[in-house]
């Protein structure tokens, strides 16, 4: 947005307090997508990282009661 309204790159990096190396990673991941679309995106992500954290519980989880049903059952010949 600061661009468009004449900065430049510099001004505007420091404007918004971010590293130069940071605006062009944004730059580079984010160039042609609308703010609409990268709000959607950063929701993807986010919904994304709660799912493998609930599949790694629940892994867990399943692990564990597998443990405790071989113990259940005793030494097997």
């Amino acid at each position: 947005m600061l661009l468009s309204q004449g900065k430049s790159v510099a001004e505007a990096i420091r404007s918004i307090r971010v590293t130069e190396v940071t605006y062009y990673r944004w730059r580079q991941e984010l160039g042609g997508l609308k703010s609409d679309q990268v709000k959607r995106l950063k929701d993807l992500e986010t919904g994304n990282s709660r799912l493998r954290r609930a599949i790694a519980d629940l892994t867990l989880d399943n692990r564990q009661l597998i443990f405790v049903i071989r113990d259940m059952r005793g030494p097997t010949l």
